[in-house]
């Protein structure tokens, strides 16, 4: 069990840590131009962000106690194999939810 002051600190420390790192790209870049590779590295941050959530819950997955399922990495097969084939990340979801839900039917 953790303790409330620190779980405080904890709180307050990654408030400060988050408004750091805001205030160093609004208020101390602000309005001046930033140079094209860095503009180029920050387009795919928003990008690189969701797979790196996704990711743990499909090669780890806490409700199996770590270890791999087969129709997780299916699931996540197929909609990663439907996005870059149609480019299109409405019917992605659709196919990924259809697999997965397709085999927790069918597989248990």
């Amino acid at each position: 069990m953790i303790d409330r002051t620190e779980l405080w600190f904890i709180i307050i420390g990654l408030g400060i840590g988050s408004f750091a790192l805001r205030f160093a790209f609004l208020g101390l870049v602000g309005d001046k131009p930033l140079p094209a590779w860095l503009q180029r590295h920050l387009r795919y941050t928003a990008v690189a962000v969701l797979p790196a959530l996704i990711a743990p819950l499909i090669v780890f997955p806490a409700a199996n106690d770590g270890e791999p399922e087969p129709i997780r990495l299916l699931t996540a097969a197929v909609t990663l194999g439907v996005a870059y084939f149609t480019r299109n990340a409405l019917a992605a979801m659709v196919a990924g939810g259809a697999v997965l839900f397709g085999g927790i039917y069918w597989f248990g």
